[in-house]
């Protein structure tokens, strides 16, 4: 049990840790796309956890449906900071606010 609540604790502090990541910093894209990929993670140690716990084999396989989607996630996002960096020539979100409806 005590193993469990570590790996808990883990995930909560790695999950603020990425909130707060994404409330203080708000103009850089690099560092947003960074806090969202952690606080995935932290979910995924959540589910790992919980699923080594109850001997159930559904978290680990939703993990990996949840890294799929970080992935693709993760390229779409970059691929449009790249194309939006070689337009604007900077990674401040303020700079691109062209692209608010």
């Amino acid at each position: 049990m005590s193993l469990l609540i570590e790996y808990l604790v883990l995930g909560a502090v790695l999950f603020v840790i990425s909130l707060f990541g994404l409330i203080i910093n708000r103009k850089n894209v690099i560092a947003l796309l960074m806090c969202i990929e952690l606080m995935l993670l932290a979910v995924n140690t959540n589910f790992v956890a919980f699923s080594n716990y109850y001997h159930d084999l559904s978290g680990q396989i939703f993990v990996f449906f949840v890294l799929a989607v970080a992935a693709a996630e993760s390229a779409i996002g970059l691929a449009i900071f790249v194309l939006m960096y070689r337009s604007r020539a900077t990674v401040d979100l303020d700079a691109m606010a062209e692209l608010k409806g």
